[in-house]
């Protein structure tokens, strides 16, 4: 078995000492773990739960959003404040983080190409996982779907078996949001009656029935995965499917993919109440910066197709929607978000209910963040800290979840809408020393990062040119942080990753309808950004599709925000004659990239 070259000096003696024993490769593995924890005996299972537009505006992050079931995730985790994507919008950040190559490297920045054609056969997370003998199994949106996963979610690659998608899904344009004067419309503020939907369900409900029948499947030790076309939980029980996995202790990873709270916003009506108008609060920053350049503006036009926001004839590109419906939208949103958590409230007690809750590492994470109406812009598609900044949290049992009080139950379902006391409609998280983790991550760290924990072979750095090697990271394992933050000893480093980046890619200098989502045959501008620990710098410069490639020397226009003054990125100093020794600077740092911010 190859061992990483990253691992310390130390490891490598216990790796010698145990492969000279007959004690098994299990135990080998989990001896070989820095974060060794007597729960984790043998191979852990993998839970790796992604969230469609999530933003860290949880009450465990200390936002506004009613999130019991995250928030008790939160306290028995490692919490990281600082996770960015490497692309803020759906599919180009799901292909990033699933192969642990940038947006650069995947060749994708639109939805209408397929890595392992256009770019490398590059190995995924699932597919490292699987090739290791691991069942995997994918439910809800893990992969972004069409295209960008061939069609099939990168089955067989990723996947034991074809992945799975909500019925309900097919209905996601459907006109079932009603207007005041009861009509049916598209709109994106859809709170609903659930028994009134087609299928009487809405696809994060079905996602979660069916994770939990394969968590069940899982404990019978004999899990037979259910055909994808599998309707329902009630029905899904008398059909399962015809392959079967071939150790009765197959380990698994479960991918299971939240839509909410991307738009529209459709969840069961019952949540709305719990964010009455009135407590609403306006976005701190809505207004557009006067200095913010033009090419930087993302006009939310996936907002605008839709028919409640359409009739407002909005002037576009730059609006403003009216503050009413400015005040809709947030509570929709937080809605949807907690119609999400109680979603996964139910999966986490299916995970202990069918007892796997002591040897399962978990993953909590937003694919991008969203914006709520800050510089007077919604939705995602920017370089804003607002759209790159995600929630992440990690649990790894007998490690993340010491507690000095032992629990009945680590995952008890919390539901807020039976919850109706005065004062308990928050359950505060509160984190412990060393849960809270302030270094910079982006996710292209999290697929060596699970490998390390999982006791699995670490993929080593990618070289410069990286397209015909399958198996490398342009990332790095943060778990030594998490080893630190628990007391445990792990890999030291002088000083850890000090910037993170990403990008965002557009087709012309000022807003069109297509700078959302740009095609790549008509992306002529590149937006490179850095996040330091002071500032957050941008380079919007011209790029070549034909050959992905950016031209430094191009420089349509820069941003620059000195967090110390100015958290929110309201104003823009790129044009300041008091930085431009700085901006040298950080073009210079923006140039070189990742690899010269990488922990040494």
């Amino acid at each position: 078995m190859n061992v990483e070259s990253g691992a310390p000096s130390s490891l490598k003696l216990w790796l010698v000492i145990f492969l000279c024993m007959p004690t098994g490769c299990y135990q080998w593995v989990s001896a070989s773990l820095p974060i060794h924890s007597d729960n984790l005996t043998g191979r852990p299972n993998v839970l790796f739960i992604v969230v469609d537009d999530l933003r860290p505006s949880l009450n465990s992050y200390g936002g506004p959003i009613l999130s019991p079931n995250i928030d008790n995730l939160a306290a028995q985790s490692a919490v990281f404040q600082h996770a960015m994507v490497q692309q803020a919008v759906c599919g180009p950040s799901r292909i990033s983080f699933m192969t642990s190559r940038r947006p650069d490297t995947t060749k994708l920045y639109d939805f209408y190409s397929y890595w392992r054609e256009a770019a490398g056969n590059y190995t995924t997370l699932p597919q490292h996982f699987k090739e290791n003998g691991y069942f995997t199994a994918s439910v809800g949106k893990v992969f972004h779907g069409g295209k960008a996963s061939n069609g099939t979610d990168d089955y067989p690659y990723s996947w034991s078996v074809e992945a799975w998608h909500p019925p309900t899904q097919e209905y996601k344009r459907a006109k079932v949001c009603k207007n005041m004067d009861g009509t049916l419309h598209q709109n994106i503020i859809c709170p609903v009656n659930v028994t009134e939907m087609p299928l009487q369900s809405l696809p994060d409900i079905q996602s979660t029935d069916h994770a939990l029948d394969l968590l069940q499947q899982f404990a019978s030790r004999s899990p037979q995965p259910l055909s994808p076309s599998s309707p329902s939980r009630k029905s899904a029980s008398k059909e399962s499917g015809s392959q079967h996995t071939k150790d009765t202790s197959q380990p698994f990873f479960l991918g299971v993919g939240y839509h909410k709270p991307h738009v529209p916003f459709k969840y069961p009506q019952e949540y709305r109440a719990l964010y009455p108008l009135e407590e609403v609060e306006i976005a701190p920053n809505p207004d557009l910066p006067p200095k913010l350049p033009p090419v930087a503006f993302e006009p939310y036009t996936s907002l605008m197709e839709r028919d409640d926001i359409g009739a407002l004839n909005i002037s576009f590109p730059y609006g403003p929607i009216p503050r009413p419906y400015h005040y809709l939208l947030r509570q929709s949103y937080y809605a949807a978000a907690t119609y999400t958590d109680f979603q996964m409230g139910r999966l986490l007690q299916g995970l202990e209910d069918n007892g796997f809750a002591n040897n399962t590492i978990i993953v909590f994470v937003g694919d991008h963040g969203w914006q709520l109406g800050e510089h007077s812009e919604w939705c995602k598609f920017s370089n804003f800290e607002l759209a790159t900044r995600v929630p992440l949290m990690v649990h790894v049992p007998g490690v993340t979840d010491v507690q000095k009080q032992p629990r009945t139950k680590k995952f008890p379902l919390k539901d807020l809408l039976k919850n109706k006391k005065s004062g308990e409609r928050r359950y505060s998280s509160v984190l412990k020393e060393g849960q809270v983790v302030n270094e910079f991550v982006e996710l292209v760290d999290m697929f060596p990062t699970l490998a390390e924990l999982a006791g699995l072979q670490v993929p080593s750095t990618c070289p410069p040119n990286p397209f015909k090697v399958d198996f490398c990271t342009e990332g790095v394992s943060f778990a030594p942080l998490i080893t630190r933050g628990f007391g445990r000893k792990g890999v030291s480093y002088t000083r850890w990753k000090n910037a993170t980046f990403s990008q965002y890619p557009r087709p012309g200098d000022v807003p069109t309808l297509e700078s959302d989502l740009p095609h790549l045959v008509n992306i002529t501008i590149m937006g490179y950004s850095m996040r330091t620990s002071d500032y957050h710098f941008t380079e919007w410069i011209g790029f070549n599709h034909s050959i992905f490639q950016g031209d430094w020397e191009d420089v349509h226009a820069r941003e620059l925000y000195v967090l110390a003054t100015d958290p929110l990125e309201d104003d823009n100093v790129a044009d300041s004659l008091d930085y431009q020794d700085l901006i040298q600077d950080l073009h210079i740092k923006l140039m070189r990239g990742w690899r010269d911010s990488l922990p040494v």
